[in-house]
């Protein structure tokens, strides 16, 4: 989950110089990518040297302590939507592990809708704001295709705009007996609204060990679509941040390792994510587009740039996520919001097509991150299809 705010930008000094005593006084600290000591002292020359860089990799590491507060981009509307009381479907339960082999199908299950509440907000709720992220322009963002990135580093807009919609830098091979997409999750029991309202209760975590109503879920409908049209996906169910929240991205790391030990032929790992959006009152956003008569939560695509080396490939990684945005944004105009391209790490450095994509946020409903996982499958088929020349 990717986290931002005001809070964020108050706290990101203070975490700096955190780092900065942590290391001076040889205590541990994890550099994003879990670099050891060389990377550490690289990580301090480029405090020294490009501190906005800097701060960019430590946001990393303190990323999911803050609290939510307001979106990167400005939405260009905003509704009300009537929704209803959440039920703490947290249960005690313990991690599950499961890996979802491809199965082959041409029939596409309906999508139920979640049930609705139009019952005022009683006391103590907090509200749910639904709101649609248009694709950004200006300073700060790069037209890409059909999209466009937000730029939070320091490479220039040429720069990244010259790797922008170039050719896939993999292939992958349709109708193969071979994997060639693994679909898992760092934050697994990441989860959403049971039900549409305009409100919820400020206790409920969104965060659930059941495989059938957090992003596994998710990702298994984004599974099931790209082996519907012949592109051989495997999903990881494995609840990298359960028991345990720390240490998940170290935990995620072994788990797509030993799959690309096991299965050589894997092209693309997608870690499918929802993010937290919510303002200083407490107030969850939740960004939604209406596709086909249907609300689907709204997509961002994250993908991260390089610090003192490590991610060297992250250029070809940019250029997947610019394809696939361009896919989504062609064929179901406003699904995507602006990719986000940071000084993030995520294990981006496994494959030449990794990417971090959050569905949705804990203010939209399971459904309509259900949907979007279609929708954003097909985008997949089409923008792999296209490359294969069919």
């Amino acid at each position: 989950m990717y986290k931002r705010g005001q809070g964020a930008r108050r706290w990101a000094p203070v975490a700096v110089c955190a780092v900065t005593l942590a290391v001076a006084g040889g205590m541990f600290f994890t550099v994003p990518g879990g670099a050891g000591a060389g990377q550490t002292t690289a990580y301090l020359s480029g405090l020294l040297c490009a501190p906005d860089a800097a701060l960019g990799a430590a946001k990393q590491v303190v990323d999911d302590r803050i609290e939510q507060e307001q979106p990167h981009e400005q939405p260009q509307q905003s509704q009300p939507v009537q929704t209803l009381p959440q039920q703490d479907t947290e249960p005690a339960a313990d991690s599950q592990v499961q890996t979802v082999q491809p199965t082959q199908t041409t029939d596409e299950p309906a999508i139920e809708t979640a049930p609705v509440d139009d019952s005022p907000m009683p006391e103590g709720m907090v509200p749910i704001e639904e709101i649609f992220y248009g694709q950004g322009t200006g300073n700060g963002y790069v037209q890409s295709g059909a999209g466009s990135i937000r730029n939070c580093t320091e490479l220039s807009a040429e720069e990244i705009a010259a790797e922008t919609m170039q050719a896939l830098p993999f292939s992958v091979e349709l109708n193969s007996d071979e994997p060639q997409v693994l679909i898992m999750h760092t934050h697994a029991t990441e989860s959403y609204e049971t039900v549409d309202r305009t409100w919820c209760d400020p206790a409920y975590s969104a965060r659930n060990t059941d495989t059938s109503q957090n992003m596994v879920a998710v990702g298994a409908e984004m599974a099931r679509t790209l082996n519907a049209a012949g592109i051989n996906t495997v999903q990881d169910a494995t609840l990298h941040d359960y028991p345990s929240y720390n240490g998940s991205y170290e935990k995620s790391n072994a788990t797509v390792r030993s799959y690309l030990e096991k299965y050589p032929s894997i092209k693309v790992v997608l870690d499918v994510h929802r993010d937290a959006i919510q303002r200083e009152d407490g107030t969850r956003v939740k960004p939604v587009v209406e596709i086909d008569g249907k609300k689907a939560a709204q997509v961002m695509i994250i993908c991260g740039a390089d610090l003192n080396g490590n991610l060297p490939n992250f250029k070809q990684n940019l250029r997947f996520a610019s394809r696939w945005q361009d896919a989504m944004e062609t064929l179901y105009p406003g699904l995507a919001r602006p990719v986000l391209f940071d000084y993030r790490y995520y294990n981006q450095d496994l494959t030449t097509g990794s990417l971090l994509i959050e569905m949705g946020g804990h203010g939209n409903t399971l459904q309509e991150a259900i949907y979007s996982a279609r929708l954003v499958g097909k985008a997949l088929v089409a923008l792999f299809t296209s490359e294969a020349g069919q």
